[in-house]
């Protein structure tokens, strides 16, 4: 009888500690920030970046609090060639959802095509302690490592032509 109140508080401290895992939401809350967010990969997929861009904006506006957006806008920020940009965005994810494989995923694409290829890979040993080698995330992540940084884009002012001077 006397470790029935420890034993007690114990299991009430597991049994909530066990229903927070179960209350995250799979869907955004909003059905609106669900087909803005459906537009928006459209969009994506049709090479339409800025309208894709916009579809998840409205989308987070919407419904703050689902983090799939902010991935989302992470992937649309990658394709348009900002990176670091993305990497903003999935980290936000990450502060909520520390384990969204998603983000995860992302952000380590993101830093293997800025060439950080020691985090990405950080990122990808930690995606296969979550969800193992066969998951489709540690798949593109690994395919992003493979490829490696993206190719630099020069300013037509680093590359002006220098005047010649020559006799005639």
């Amino acid at each position: 009888m006397r470790y029935f109140p420890a034993a007690l508080a114990l299991s009430l401290a597991l049994a909530v500690t066990g229903s927070m895992g179960q209350a995250r939401m799979a869907d955004p809350a909003d059905p609106r920030a669900a087909d803005l967010l459906n537009n928006g990969r459209i969009e994506l997929a049709h090479g339409e970046v800025d309208a894709a861009t916009d579809a998840f904006e409205s989308a987070l506006v919407v419904d703050p609090g689902y983090a799939g957006t902010l991935v989302a806008l992470g992937d649309a920020a990658r394709k348009a060639g900002l990176q670091g940009k993305a990497i903003h965005y999935y980290r936000v994810a990450l502060e909520r959802d520390p384990n969204d494989v998603a983000a995860i995923a992302g952000e380590g694409g993101a830093m293997a095509e800025k060439g950080a290829l020691d985090k990405a890979r950080a990122n990808l040993v930690r995606l296969e302690g979550l969800c193992g080698k066969g998951c489709a995330e540690t798949h593109v992540l690994a395919d992003a490592i493979a490829k490696g940084p993206a190719p630099k884009v020069v300013s037509a002012d680093a590359v002006k032509p220098r005047p010649v001077a020559q006799a005639n």
